[in-house]
């Protein structure tokens, strides 16, 4: 099997967990996910399966969508509602003044990763560690966050807002910026990813929705073919007496073509991912 799966993975999971629940269900032994999603998180987890895992490099840099709650007046080790409280704060905020510093955390921006991440230092994951008591030095990296916005005030010092970010954005520590903002303190309750990239939650099914569809003989439905998961991208023709030269390696010279990544095709047939550059183009990721 060739393609992509999107998984709704439900809070308590793993990332690897859920691959491994979905490898199972496909009889499958070549898969992997496009981007850890956190045990406590939810939503969407793509999997590619086949030769669509050759994809990995082109789809894991997409932007992600978040929707997600900030509490104020309490901190927590962790930064979210499974960690030991540090500490309370009695101040109420605002629907108004959570709005006010949003434009201010949008941008290029250097973020501290949570130690109760998924990074790895010397092979463990952060949170790993940081459950074993290990003394940790929390990772500091770029970042973009593209969008973020208030969505409607959920209870006392309770707010759900939606952001758009680059990958390796975390969220609990942008929570915590948006706290620092409001000279307070914060911790994250809930997030749901609702898009990864192309993949979004419309498209994502849970494990029991694809046990279901196995039961009934339709699971094959719920693939996105690598032709489809890569629609994203522009369309560029080959003539017909290109396709074995450019399954073969070799480039085709194609006047005014724009460079970057597309979907190539000779005929009717999908070759893959092409390269196109100073005119010329070439099949840089074989699925056919």
């Amino acid at each position: 099997m060739d393609g992509v799966v999107v998984l709704l993975k439900p809070p308590g999971m793993t990332s690897s967990n859920a691959v491994f629940d979905a490898r199972k269900l496909f009889c499958e032994k070549r898969a992997g996910h496009l981007g850890t999603l956190d045990p406590a998180a939810a939503g969407v987890l793509p999997i590619c399966f086949g030769r669509a895992t050759r994809l990995f490099d082109l789809l894991v840099d997409k932007d992600k969508e978040y929707v997600f709650e900030i509490a104020f007046g309490v901190k927590t080790d962790t930064q979210d509602a499974f960690g030991k409280v540090l500490a309370r704060d009695s101040r109420i905020v605002s629907a108004e003044q959570v709005r006010s510093v949003l434009p201010s955390l949008t941008g290029i921006q250097d973020q501290a990763a949570s130690i109760y991440s998924a990074l790895k230092i010397d092979g463990k994951k952060m949170y790993e560690l940081a459950r074993a008591g290990k003394d940790i030095e929390p990772k500091t990296r770029s970042v973009q966050i593209d969008a973020l916005e208030l969505l409607l005030q959920t209870g006392e010092n309770r707010f759900l807002l939606r952001a758009v970010c680059s990958r390796g954005t975390y969220i609990r520590s942008l929570c915590e910026s948006i706290a620092e903002r409001l000279d307070t303190i914060a911790y994250m309750p809930f997030l749901l990813r609702t898009r990864s990239g192309p993949f979004n939650i419309e498209q994502a099914l849970s494990i029991g929705e694809l046990e279901d569809s196995k039961r009934e003989g339709t699971l094959e439905r719920a693939v996105i073919s690598c032709e489809q998961a890569v629609s994203f991208l522009p369309e560029v023709l080959l003539p017909e007496d290109r396709k074995t030269p450019a399954k073969n390696g070799l480039e085709t010279n194609l006047k005014g073509l724009p460079s970057g990544f597309c979907r190539l095709y000779a005929g009717k047939e999908f070759l893959g991912v092409g390269q196109a550059e100073k005119g010329c183009v070439k099949l840089r990721i074989h699925l056919y």
